[in-house]
C-alpha cells in the first residue's frame, strides 16, 4: 500500500483504493488529537479551578498542590498547541487526499448500465 503521489494512472482503481485506505488512518489520527485537545481542555480546566480554590482560600494552600495545578495547566496548554497543529496538518492531508481521490475517480470512463427487466423464472 502506498501513501504517497505516485499512484499508477495506468490503474486508478488501485489508487483510489490507496487514497480511500490513507483518509481512513488520517481520520483516525484526527479523531484521536480531537480527543486528547478535550482532554487537554479539561487539564487546564481542572488547573485553573484548582488554583482559584487555592487562592480562595476552600482548598489546602499546600505547595504541591499550587505546584500540580500549575503543572496540569502548564501540560494542558503544551498538549493543547501540539494536538491542534497536528489535527490542522492532518484536515489538510485528508483534503488533499479526497481532492485527488475525486480526480482520479472524474478521470474513470464510466458507462451508464441500461435497466434491464428482470426475467422470472
Amino acid at each position: 500500500m502506498t501513501f504517497g503521489g505516485d499512484e499508477s494512472e495506468d490503474d486508478p482503481a488501485d489508487a483510489i483504493s490507496d487514497l480511500e485506505a490513507r483518509i481512513e488512518v488520517l481520520s483516525e489520527i484526527a479523531e484521536r488529537c480531537r480527543k486528547f485537545i478535550l482532554a487537554s481542555k479539561i487539564a487546564i480546566g481542572g488547573g485553573v479551578a484548582l488554583l482559584l480554590l487555592m487562592v480562595l482560600g476552600l482548598f489546602g494552600a499546600g505547595q504541591v498542590a499550587a505546584l500540580g495545578s500549575i503543572a496540569l495547566v502548564l501540560g494542558g496548554i503544551v498538549s493543547l498547541g501540539s494536538n491542534v497543529s497536528t489535527l490542522q496538518q492532518t484536515d489538510a492531508a485528508i483534503d488533499a487526499a479526497e481532492a485527488r481521490r475525486a480526480d482520479l475517480i472524474g478521470r474513470i470512463d464510466l458507462r451508464v448500465v441500461d435497466d434491464v427487466p428482470l426475467k422470472l423464472m
